[in-house]
């Protein structure tokens, strides 16, 4: 990676509060993860989705004992918010705060402080920054604290550099109403066992049917044309096998993320093309696995 050993990088994000006895019973049922059970002190990485199991954003849930914080990583957050209220009932004892916006760093090369701190979250998953990183939530007006602040940070480019890499979603290139979270690599983002929650008998059906249609994918190459997002893949005989859902332009040519067909998941090589004026030019990308991508539940499109 041609990013600094050791940076940060900030994204905004939106935090919204549930204050309430039914605060985990209710978010339990309204996202993928098991929360209702969760401990104070736990950070649980969920995914909001819909009846029909499409994604509409990714969160952290931060769970106390007088309620939880949820904060939306990617996604409408405003949006995510008016669902919520929508679905609370006058007999949830659950007070729906207003949406504040905050923001997520994520650093690489550093190791965080000994010791515990209220902002530092440690879901046990990948958010872009690597297997198990932590994250710190700063929330307006703090500052960040010295190790953090000391550490260079990455220009936008960097910073997306690393997030395609990483293979972490965003809106709308992956993230969309047409894209599940086995898709996207977020298996331990979904509880397969927890019971009744919106979009679960569509998740469950993915991991019991060998349901999952297609996959994330890191892509690469030295072309230095335009390479842009809903651009078609082909495989080598023709065959429709994805599409373009992120692209980044950098010295070592192009790369992004691809949604592959499951029929194209084990091919090396998929064609694009790349209109210059002068017709379309056949551009051969390399294709491998995200880093952070986690494949589906056994028997959720495991076999090709």
């Amino acid at each position: 990676m041609s990013s600094a050993a050791s940076a940060r990088w900030s994204t905004p994000i939106h935090r919204m509060r549930l204050e309430g006895a039914d605060a985990r019973r209710f978010l339990h049922g309204q996202s993928s993860q098991a929360i209702e059970l969760a401990a104070s002190g736990a950070c649980l990485p969920t995914c909001l989705i819909s009846p029909t199991g499409r994604m509409r954003a990714l969160a952290l849930v931060r769970v106390d004992d007088s309620g939880t914080d949820l904060l939306v990583l990617a996604g409408d957050g405003p949006a995510v918010h008016q669902a919520l209220d929508r679905v609370l009932f006058p007999a949830d004892r659950v007070k729906l705060g207003a949406v504040e916006a905050a923001t997520l760093v994520r650093w690489m090369g550093a190791a965080a402080p000994d010791g515990s701190h209220a902002n530092l979250m440690a879901p046990g998953v990948n958010l872009g920054a690597g297997a198990n990183q932590p994250a710190w939530l700063q929330t307006h007006g703090e500052a960040l604290p010295a190790w953090l602040e000391a550490l260079p940070e990455f220009d936008p480019e960097a910073a997306e550099r690393q997030r395609i890499r990483q293979g972490f979603p965003a809106a709308p290139g992956e993230l969309n109403d047409s894209t599940n979270p086995f898709e996207l690599g977020l298996a331990p983002w979904v509880s397969l066992n927890k019971g009744c929650y919106v979009g679960q008998e569509t998740l469950a059906k993915l991991a019991t049917y060998d349901g999952v249609k297609q996959q994330l994918r890191y892509w690469r190459c030295s072309h230095t044309g335009a390479i842009t997002p809903g651009t078609t893949l082909t495989a080598a005989g023709g065959e429709r096998a994805g599409v373009i859902t992120s692209a980044l332009v950098g010295p070592e040519g192009l790369e992004g993320l691809a949604l592959v067909r499951r029929g194209a998941l084990e091919q090396a090589q998929l064609l694009t093309s790349s209109g210059d004026g002068q017709g379309s030019t056949a551009i051969t990308l390399e294709i491998s696995v995200p880093a952070g991508f986690v494949a589906p539940p056994v028997g959720a499109g495991g076999q090709s």
